[in-house]
């Protein structure tokens, strides 16, 4: 079973930056398309970002677009997710998750411990 290990969390202000990343366990990270997903406090999780195992493919929620980036280094198991100007309501817990397929329409079906991110006003 893949292992996924996000990091990169914080505290941060309003209008900041933070990066986060997942490590992929496995031998066939290339194979499958990667996402980000966060769960607000009373909220259902929702889905950040996507990208295809070729790079290719993009996916983003509107109320990140043009802020927050997904790409992904194959060589290095991992996968980003470049957030900018931070907005208060970005406060989530973020989850890496890994699809059962090339596609950034999922489903996705592992998923890593999340990280917090917390934006101050």
């Amino acid at each position: 079973q893949v292992q996924l290990v996000e990091s990169g969390g914080g505290l941060v202000q309003a209008g900041d930056s933070l990066r986060l990343s997942c490590v992929a366990s496995g031998r066939t990270f290339s194979s499958y398309a990667m996402g980000w997903f966060r769960q607000a406090p009373g909220k259902e999780r929702e889905s950040v970002a996507a990208l295809s195992a070729s790079g290719d493919g993009l996916l983003y929620a509107d109320s990140v677009k043009g802020r927050f980036t997904i790409s992904r280094d194959n060589a290095k198991n991992t996968v980003y997710l470049q957030m900018n100007s931070l907005k208060p309501e970005d406060t989530a817990i973020y989850y890496c998750a890994r699809s059962s397929s090339t596609s950034v329409r999922g489903p996705f079906n592992s998923w890593g411990q999340g990280t917090p991110v917390t934006v101050s006003s």
